[in-house]
């Protein structure tokens, strides 16, 4: 069976308010050059455990040519390594908001991109599951 290395338009993050939830509640970890900021949202036949996008800040990219380089560079290698994190989550019990920001001060190449996206997915995965796995004892 072949793996769908496709990037849906399902697996986009378009919601501005949950875009800025997770800058106020999310959750977030560095590996440079990228930030992962992630959040669980409510969301109803979710077909993917996780909606994803970019932001690579104008303050430090001042030429949109070089910001939409680098977004596409980091899809690209999300879309090839997202299933190191989808194979962690399991779709039926939350779906999450994921956002890789870019947060070097110049342009990497490509494979330092790809090798950070891998090992911050990877990660992530981790984080989730362990949190998944743990029971919540509230009022104990």
């Amino acid at each position: 069976m072949e793996k769908d290395l496709r990037f849906r338009r399902e697996e986009r993050l378009k919601s501005w308010s949950a875009i800025g939830r997770m800058f106020k509640e999310g959750q977030s970890f560095g590996q440079y050059p990228l930030r992962f900021v992630w959040l669980p949202v409510e969301q109803e036949n979710a077909s993917f455990p996780a909606q994803f996008t970019v932001s690579v800040p104008k303050k430090k990219f001042k030429k949109a040519v070089d910001r939409n380089r680098l977004r596409r560079q980091i899809r690209e290698a999300y879309r090839l390594n997202k299933q190191l994190l989808y194979r962690n989550l399991d779709p039926s019990q939350k779906v999450y908001a994921l956002m890789v920001i870019y947060v070097a001060k110049e342009a990497l190449e490509y494979t330092e991109i790809e090798t950070n996206m891998n090992r911050g997915l990877r990660r992530l995965g981790k984080i989730l599951r362990d949190q998944q796995n743990q029971p919540t004892h509230k009022g104990d």
